[in-house]
């Protein structure tokens, strides 16, 4: 089982990322996983905490000689933010006129939730760990998940299908994804420039008012063979591991599963994809061989809580940032007298780092029920054990 969790606060010392049960022999390109992470912080609408981090992966454990050896991997991202809060949040007593408190809640934000939960006078420690700075860590780990998966020839991208009231309004090709995700210079990830440039007006709309936008991110896993996931039991089934896992994700309210949100309004003859069977191997949409072939993936890849051997299809609503320069209505921690919401340098949007966290995510579920599935202490053993189940399901 492949298990992994984070630590860090967002102004703290360090991000950690603490990842267990990879196969030893698993090859880890450190190039790969920094690129991951500055994908992370890209986009049209971030914050000035993206001129000030500059994210690189340093391995403390778990890699020897470019790959993985069995042991738990352990990575830390550095704030470099740090500096500038080392008196504010000291680890020891310290100096507590320094603390720089978070005076009133920000509406939709898990400051009072968070502050009454634990008992804190303002909610600068919930802000700390709350903040979506820890989804750095959650990147670093899934880049190697993604590394794990792609000796099985599994890879998981995502695109920005939707900011605010713009939608991209047709389908994305893989190769337009893979192209997309390439590039150096990211606005805001979607694959069609006409709907990006409108999504670009739709954040500096917000950005005159003093408001955020968000909007919907698609990841999409391809050549994931069929049979990852099981019916058999509520707590394994794919589909909602994959909804547990990205719904964690902050700002994240609500997730789809292919084409979930508009099959429930359309009749069953519209919505469930037809099977056909090739007498000869055909090529199937995932790129293996395969006699079965669907025109069509409203399914998402996954039917029954199993994966189907067509792409895994994975779409996350996000709410829009809840720091807004021009706050909304709160009340104050200390007096409970009626103030305007605190406000901290934030984003106004963040759809397209979103979009990669989530990748992480997927990843991570991904190469769990792999690992579960074809078991393996090594990377040899593993990758016997896959080869013949794919071989298995040609000649099925």
């Amino acid at each position: 089982m492949i298990r992994f969790s984070t630590a860090g606060e967002s102004h703290g010392e360090a991000l950690i990322a603490l990842i267990s049960g990879l196969p030893a022999g698993v090859p880890i390109d450190l190039e790969f996983v920094n690129r991951e992470l500055w994908r992370r912080q890209q986009g049209y609408g971030r914050g000035g905490r993206m001129k000030i981090e500059t994210d690189q992966a340093h391995v403390l454990s778990g890699v020897r000689h470019g790959k993985t050896i069995g042991s738990p991997v352990a990575i830390e991202l550095v704030n470099r933010d740090w500096k500038n809060w080392e008196e504010k949040l000291p680890v020891g007593a310290g100096d507590l006129a320094k603390h720089q408190t978070v005076a009133s809640p920000r509406p939709g934000h898990a400051d009072l939730a968070g502050a009454l939960k634990y008992n804190f006078a303002d909610a600068r420690y919930v802000l700390e760990r709350a903040s979506a700075r820890e989804s750095a860590a959650r990147v670093a780990a899934g880049a190697m998940a993604k590394l794990m998966l792609r000796t099985l020839g599994i890879e998981v991208l995502s695109h920005v299908i939707r900011v605010g009231r713009v939608g991209l309004g047709r389908a994305a090709a893989w190769e337009e994804i893979v192209a997309m995700a390439a590039k150096d210079e990211v606005v805001l990830a979607c694959v069609d420039a006409a709907a990006e440039a409108r999504m670009k007006e739709e954040v500096e709309e917000a950005a005159r008012t003093g408001d955020t936008v968000n909007g919907v991110f698609e990841v999409v896993a391809h050549n994931v063979p069929a049979g990852l996931g099981t019916y058999a039991n509520w707590d394994e089934r794919l589909d909602g591991l994959l909804a547990w896992t990205v719904m964690s994700l902050q700002a994240v309210k609500a997730v789809e599963i292919g084409r979930g949100v508009t099959a429930a309004e359309s009749f069953g003859s519209r919505v469930h994809d037809p099977i056909y069977y090739a007498a000869n191997e055909a090529s199937g949409a995932n790129g293996r061989p395969t006699r079965f072939t669907r025109p069509t993936n409203n399914a998402g890849g996954i039917e029954g809580g199993v994966s189907n051997g067509e792409d895994v299809v994975v779409r996350g609503y996000l709410k829009p940032i809840s720091t807004l320069r021009k706050p909304l209505e709160s009340v104050r921690f200390d007096t409970r007298e009626p103030t305007a919401a605190s406000y901290e340098r934030s984003d106004i949007c963040v759809v397209p780092a979103a979009g990669v966290a989530a990748e992480a995510m997927v990843a991570i579920t991904l190469a769990g029920l792999a690992a579960q599935k074809f078991g393996g202490d090594s990377l040899t053993e593993l990758k016997r054990n896959f080869d013949g189940y794919i071989e298995q399901i040609k000649r099925f």
